[in-house]
């Protein structure tokens, strides 16, 4: 549930589709995650519309009838901004706006905004930046003058504020320039981790909001901004580390999610090349998330396309103190128990067991079972260390259970 406080928050209402792919349990569990992010960027869903039909419009997405009720509601309601959980095409944008005349926003341009409103360094900046405007270039045709009518807030930062009187071609020459800059920058980053030296390096990977800047904080005993909020972090941030007598390198990396935009993932390369070049990879799972396990396929996904998916794993179920099975009545002979009835116990007994000692659960919140969990990865930076120096590990004796605090 998101708690709303006390902001003047952007009214928004937010379409999404039912099909043989993507049923209504589906759709609504993306409308969930898109309500999510549309108060992460400053808005509030205040209705949700859905049409079942076999696929997108290719004109309106959802057809010019459900699109009247849309506008409808919108008129009657004052509502400022139309918000569609998948991508749409130049042409359906320009339909859409013409017919709505609102802003009109898919789930690429929201998460979009939400990573120029999180971006702090120069670097974020620029990535943020080229992957606005690769989005926004086969979208200048009848654009600009629908943005002039806007009042900024939300996907109205960042080139859409100040390229409104730009062409294509000028587009083109900035992102040829930040594509430049972001090699330069490149270079800076691969010096600076070349000078890390041989350390052991580790990386938080995950779903966005899992509780992955949280971990760093508690076991690097730094601050690292964490918030109930989606992409709380964009800017990698690498810490050492120490447990035992034994440093490593642990770096915290931008949450992953679904449908994330193909132009975020390209302009980011770099940002993850932290992940690349991971010898171990912790992956963070909130466990107490109804759909925790198509969480972990995303980012394995993801994983994948960047060449990283054969790393040595860990994964870290997180959120145990917020974990709650539904109640299953035992004598209920109609009811089939599902995964959603399951304990955290029942859970370990299923596919968990085949990943043995790489499968944790903590509450990094709470702190609760760090020990183990500091163990198991002292355990494994050693092995990656010893195999990397074999003359140095007498340097690093058998694990002593009694932990510094």
């Amino acid at each position: 549930m998101i708690e709303k406080k006390d902001i003047d928050l952007e009214k928004a209402v937010l379409i999404g589709i039912i099909t043989k792919d993507q049923n209504e349990d589906k759709s609504k569990e993306y409308l969930d995650e898109l309500e999510f992010l549309t108060y992460t960027a400053g808005g509030e869903a205040i209705k949700r519309f859905t049409q079942k039909m076999e696929r997108p419009d290719p004109r309106t997405f959802i057809g010019s009838g459900k699109l009247e009720d849309v506008r409808q509601f919108i008129q009657d309601n004052e509502v400022g901004t139309a918000i569609f959980d998948d991508e749409l095409s130049a042409a359906q944008e320009r339909n859409i706006s013409k017919i709505l005349n609102v802003k009109v926003l898919d789930r690429t341009n929201l998460i979009l905004d939400i990573f120029a409103q999180r971006a702090q360094t120069s670097y974020a900046r620029t990535q943020v930046e080229l992957a606005q405007c690769e989005y926004l270039l086969p979208r200048l045709r009848g654009m600009w003058t629908h943005l002039e009518r806007q009042k900024g807030g939300i996907g109205m930062r960042g080139p859409g504020e100040t390229e409104i009187e730009t062409d294509r071609r000028i587009v083109r020459d900035k992102i040829a320039l930040l594509k430049e800059r972001i090699k330069t920058i490149d270079k800076q980053m691969a010096v600076q981790r070349g000078n890390r030296g041989k350390m052991v390096r580790v990386a938080l990977v995950g779903y966005t909001n899992v509780g992955k800047s949280t971990l760093m904080n508690v076991i690097s005993k730094s601050e690292v901004f964490a918030e109930n909020k989606l992409f709380a972090t964009l800017d990698t941030t690498v810490r050492k580390v120490v447990i035992q007598n034994l440093p490593f390198l642990l770096s915290d990396t931008v949450g992953f999610i679904r449908k994330l935009p193909t132009q975020l993932v390209e302009s980011f390369k770099s940002t993850l090349d932290e992940v690349r070049e991971a010898d171990l990879l912790l992956h963070v799972v909130d466990i107490s998330h109804p759909n925790f396990e198509e969480h972990i396929e995303s980012v394995n996904k993801i994983l994948g396309e960047i060449d990283s998916s054969d790393k040595p794993t860990i994964m870290v179920f997180n959120k145990i103190d917020a974990y709650e099975a539904e109640p299953f009545d035992e004598t209920d002979l109609e009811t089939e128990k599902t995964e959603q009835h399951y304990t955290l116990d029942e859970w370990k007994s299923t596919w968990m067991a085949k990943v043995g000692n790489n499968a944790l659960f903590i509450s990094a919140l709470n702190k609760k079972n760090l020990d183990d969990f500091k163990k198991r990865v002292y355990d494994e930076v050693r092995e990656i260390h010893i195999t990397r120096f074999p003359y140095n590990h007498f340097l690093y004796p058998d694990y002593d259970d009694t932990l510094p605090s």
